[in-house]
């Protein structure tokens, strides 16, 4: 049912993609220039990888996020686990030195999930980690422990609400009715007053924009407009995307307020969950994936369709190549710290982005005159005038169709050897070592004439 309804959800999002309206025709929130926004994001499309952290009350059950919703658990039922809730390890400062050895420069924390929990010390709510045994603002010690470490803090904040009395029941909420009737809806929503609800979200976001200094990012999620769900008049998106820039006016804000008819209804489109040769559909635009290291994005215990180290890569490079960003998500345990599995991760990418950051950051998509190699994917920085192959399967000879006088020197990009290059016709060919490099993916990067 959960995945059914994230499904049909993100249809909804990612439909703002296939809009046909010129930009001429749609409507401004803001009097933004293209070229003020192009400036206001140029860190984010230059940086192009960062952090997830999905984090709340669902870490204590440990299977899957959506706890609530998928076992229609009630707010008595649900009490346990904030009754329970005890970080004893939650070092901060450990996770902000692994997302910058993996090469991370931003990380987005979810400040407050569906549950309605809120990891940040607000004053319009009880239900929040100062009131439970971990008794401090967790939010606060997160932005301090990112920003030592150089690395764009950012807030997730979910417009959905399943704790909060006002909070109208819908088509997503754990106690939706089995008859959707117009009338049981009403019934079980009699004396739930969404206006309140909608001053509670402004009112939470607006502590979150001013009481943490400069925020860099802010990921609201999520909109489901229609019979039973929620849109933009739900949130009264318009006016709280107003307030927002008026707040924070460099911050980034996503794509799912369920603006889309709006041309600067939101910054970035947000993929989710997609394999890398869909991201293609998206290229000229401006878009992040979302991703996991496995299937949910909390803490979930005994789920172990984990990716490998191989398959993360390509999700990094494959991002990269197409345009777009990556934030890769952690789930840390109850306990605060990050699974094994997440650490070892981790490690990896770091290990393979000391070597070979520089066909990551800055870079985006080949011109149109490079063709890509079989089992390959390129990146391209414009400034630098390199191109990057990524060898997704090792050959010592790489056939590069059509390179020919287009490249004045080849070299690994890990240790700036030389690779060897001769000429077949309008054929170019690396002559790579004979052994693969100890590297998950290597690179060439090819210095262009």
């Amino acid at each position: 049912m959960k995945k059914q309804i994230r499904q049909f959800a993100l249809l909804l999002l990612l439909g703002s993609t296939t809009v046909t309206l010129h930009a001429q025709e749609k409507k401004h929130i803001t009097s933004e220039t293209p070229a003020q926004k192009e400036k206001r994001m140029a860190w984010w499309t230059h940086d192009r990888f960062g952090m997830f952290i999905h984090w709340g009350l669902y870490a204590l059950p440990a299977r899957h996020e959506w706890v609530k919703h998928n076992e229609r658990l009630t707010n008595e039922q649900y009490q346990q686990y904030f009754d329970l809730f005890n970080p004893n390890q939650f070092d901060p400062v450990s996770w902000a030195k692994q997302a910058k050895a993996a090469g991370m420069k931003y990380a987005v924390l979810t400040t407050k999930h569906h549950e309605g929990f809120c990891l940040f010390d607000s004053k319009y709510t009880d239900y929040k980690a100062t009131n439970t045994k971990a008794k401090r603002d967790l939010v606060r010690e997160f932005v301090n422990a990112f920003r030592a470490e150089g690395i764009k803090v950012g807030f997730y904040y979910s417009l959905i609400d399943w704790h909060h009395p006002d909070f109208t029941i819908d088509g997503v909420h754990p106690q939706r009715p089995e008859n959707a009737s117009d009338s049981v809806y009403a019934r079980l929503n009699k004396g739930k007053d969404m206006n309140k609800y909608r001053q509670y979200l402004r009112n939470q976001i607006t502590e979150l924009l001013t009481q943490y200094g400069k925020i860099d990012i802010l990921w609201l999620d999520f909109s489901y407009p229609g019979k039973n769900g929620k849109g933009k008049d739900d949130w009264d998106a318009v006016n709280l995307l107003k307030m927002i820039r008026k707040q924070q006016p460099g911050i980034i804000v996503d794509n799912r307020l369920n603006l889309d008819e709006y041309e600067d209804g939101a910054d970035f489109l947000t993929p989710e969950q997609v394999k890398v040769e869909e991201l293609a559909q998206y290229r000229g635009k401006t878009w992040e994936t979302c991703q996991t290291f496995s299937g949910s994005w909390g803490y979930y215990r005994d789920e172990n369709s984990w990716k490998s180290t191989h398959q993360l890569l390509e999700l990094l490079i494959g991002s990269v190549s197409k345009g777009g960003n990556l934030i890769l998500n952690v789930g840390p345990t109850a306990r605060g710290v990050f699974d094994a599995r997440a650490q070892s991760a981790l490690g990896n990418i770091g290990t393979w982005m000391k070597g070979n950051s520089e066909s990551i950051y800055g870079c985006t998509y080949a011109p149109e005159n490079f063709k890509i190699p079989q089992n390959t994917m390129l990146t391209y920085n414009a400034t630098t005038r390199r191109l990057y192959v990524h060898l997704l399967a090792y050959n010592q000879r790489l056939e590069l169709p059509g390179y020919h006088g287009k490249v004045k020197y080849a070299q690994l990009l890990h240790d700036n050897s030389e690779v060897k290059f001769t000429a077949e016709g309008d054929n170019m060919i690396l002559h790579l070592p004979e052994k693969q490099p100890d590297m998950e993916i290597p690179v060439v990067e090819l210095v262009l004439n």
